[in-house]
């Protein structure tokens, strides 16, 4: 087993989403090749999750509070 770290500093959180998504990738297609590579990094999950869905269906949003006024004009 070969292992590489990889310490990173001064990258923005977008910048660190995106190098994990670019990671997952190379995990997936070096897969087909017999190759196993194990990531581990803080929320990998739920940035993997996140940054491969399809759309909005899985963002969970604020609800929006209902407006007062529309209460009491209808």
């Amino acid at each position: 087993m070969k292992t590489i770290t990889l310490n990173i500093k001064g990258g923005s959180q977008s910048q660190w989403s995106t190098l994990i998504l670019e990671l997952n990738l190379m995990k997936k297609a070096w897969k087909r090749y017999g190759v196993e590579i194990e990531l581990k990094a803080p929320n990998l999950n739920k940035i993997i999750k996140l940054g491969t869905s399809h759309g909005e269906k899985n963002l969970n949003y604020k609800k929006k509070k209902k407006n007062h006024i529309i209460n009491i004009f209808g």
